[in-house]
C-alpha cells in the first residue's frame, strides 16, 4: 500500500511536470515566431517536437542518464524543449554523480549555445545568451545537489536512528543476558547449600540407626524444610529465566543474615566456631551478598568433603583496610562419601570477590590453629 501511493505520487507529479512542459513548449515557440526566430511554417512542427520529447519526464528517474542525453540533441532545433530538459537535468543530479553527470551538463551547455548560433536572437548576443542559459543550468545544478544532499541526510539519520535502536536491542538483550548469568549463579549458591544440607541429614540417618525417635523427627523435619526451600528456589529461578526479568526475585541475603546461616549448618551437624569483628559495620548490599555467599561456599564445602570436622568462620577489619573473611577445616582423618559437585561455586566466587576489586584464595595449607586443612578466604575493600 506505502508503494502504491508512492507510485500514484511519483506519476502524478510526472504528468503536472509533462503539461507544464507543453505549456512553456507553447509560449516559447509563439515568442520565437514573434521575434522571427522561426517562420510560422515551422511553429507545429517545432511545437510537436517539443511536445513529444517532453514525454521522455516519465522515464526520468529510471532512466536519468539516458533521458538527459536523449533530449539533449532537440535543443539544436528548437528550444521548446527546454523545460523537459531542466527537469530531467535535475533528477539525474538528485539520483547520480561524477563524471557522467558534468558531461551531461557540458553537453547541454554546448548544444543550447549551438542553438543560439544557428538561431540567434535578434535582441540578445549569443554569448549573453550563452550566460543565461549556464545561469539556469548552474540554478538547477544548485537546487539538485540541494535536494540531494538533504535526501542523503535524511537516509543517514535514517539508518543512524536503525543502528541506534538495534544497538539499543542489542544492549539490553546483552544485560538481560547478564541479568539472568547473576540470578543463576545467585540461585546455583543456594541450591547448592540447601541440597547440600538434604544430603547430610539423609546419612546422617543412614550411618546412625541408634538415633533416639526425636532426633530423627528433628532431622527429618530439616531434611523436609532444606527440600521445601531448594523446590521454592528452583520454582524461581525458572519462572524468572523464562520470563526474562529479575523484578520477582526475592530479596538476596547479606551479612544480616550470617547468623541464620551458621545456625542452619549447625543443625545440619556443622560444627561452627564463628569469629565475627565486624561489630555489625554496614555494608553495601553486594558486598554484603557476597560476603554471605563466601561463607555459604566454604560452610557447603566442609559440609560435603570435611564431615564432623570443627570450621572456623572468621571476619574481621585488616591492617590494610580490607574485609577479610575465612572459613577453614582440618582435613578428615578418613575420605568422606563425596556429595557431587562441578566446582562452579568456587568460581562463581571468584567472579564476585573480582568484580569488587578484591583477592580471592582457596585450597590445602597447612595452619598453626587447624594444622592441614582446607582454606577459603577473600580481602575486599572496606566500605567507606
Amino acid at each position: 500500500m506505502v508503494r502504491l501511493r508512492a507510485w500514484v505520487r511519483y506519476r502524478a507529479v510526472d504528468v503536472l511536470a509533462i503539461l507544464i512542459s507543453w505549456f512553456v513548449a507553447l509560449v516559447l515557440v509563439g515568442e520565437a515566431e514573434n521575434i522571427g526566430r522561426i517562420s510560422s511554417g515551422e511553429v507545429l512542427p517545432l511545437l510537436t517536437l517539443g511536445w513529444v520529447t517532453s514525454l521522455a519526464i516519465w522515464w526520468r528517474r529510471s532512466h536519468p542518464v539516458a533521458t538527459a542525453i536523449v533530449i539533449a540533441p532537440t535543443g539544436l532545433f528548437t528550444d521548446t524543449s527546454a523545460y523537459a530538459g531542466l527537469v530531467i537535468v535535475y533528477t539525474l543530479i538528485t539520483l547520480r554523480r561524477g563524471r557522467i553527470v558534468a558531461l551531461v551538463l557540458l553537453l547541454h551547455l554546448l548544444i543550447g549555445f549551438g542553438y543560439s548560433l544557428r538561431r540567434p536572437d535578434p535582441g540578445v548576443p549569443p554569448l549573453v545568451e550563452l550566460l543565461l542559459s549556464g545561469a539556469l543550468i548552474a540554478a538547477t545544478v544548485a537546487i539538485g545537489v540541494a535536494v540531494r544532499s538533504r535526501r542523503e541526510l535524511v537516509e543517514s539519520l535514517r539508518e543512524r536512528a536503525a543502528r541506534a535502536e538495534e544497538a539499543a536491542g542489542l544492549r539490553a538483550d546483552r544485560l538481560r543476558a547478564l541479568e539472568r548469568e547473576r540470578i543463576a549463579r545467585e540461585m546455583h549458591d543456594a541450591l547448592a547449600h540447601r541440597i547440600s544440607m538434604v544430603s547430610l541429614h539423609a546419612g546422617a540417618l543412614q550411618v546412625r540407626p541408634d538415633l533416639s525417635p526425636e532426633e530423627v523427627a528433628k532431622a527429618a523435619v530439616t531434611i523436609r524444610d532444606s527440600a521445601h526451600h531448594a523446590l521454592e528456589d528452583l520454582r524461581e529461578i525458572l519462572g524468572v529465566l523464562r520470563a526474562g526479568e529479575g523484578d520477582g526475585l526475592r530479596p538476596q541475603p547479606g551479612l544480616d543474615d550470617l547468623n541464620d546461616l551458621v545456625a542452619e549448618a549447625q543443625t545440619a551437624g556443622v560444627r561452627v566456631e564463628a569469629q565475627n569483628l565486624l561489630n555489625g559495620t554496614p555494608v553495601s548490599p553486594s558486598l554484603g551478598r557476597t560476603v554471605f555467599r563466601l561463607v555459604q561456599e566454604g560452610l557447603t564445602n566442609a559440609g560435603k568433603h570435611a564431615p564432623g570436622v570443627p570450621v572456623h568462620l572468621l571476619l574481621e577489619r585488616t591492617a590494610k583496610g580490607e574485609l577479610h573473611v575465612e572459613v577453614s577445616n582440618a582435613l578428615p582423618g578418613t575420605p568422606a562419601a563425596l556429595v557431587p559437585g562441578a566446582g562452579a561455586g568456587l568460581v562463581g566466587l571468584a567472579e564476585r570477590v573480582d568484580l569488587l576489586g578484591g583477592r580471592l584464595r582457596h585450597g590445602v595449607r597447612a595452619d598453626p590453629r587447624t594444622g592441614l586443612g582446607f582454606h577459603l578466604e577473600a580481602w575486599l575493600p572496606w566500605p567507606s
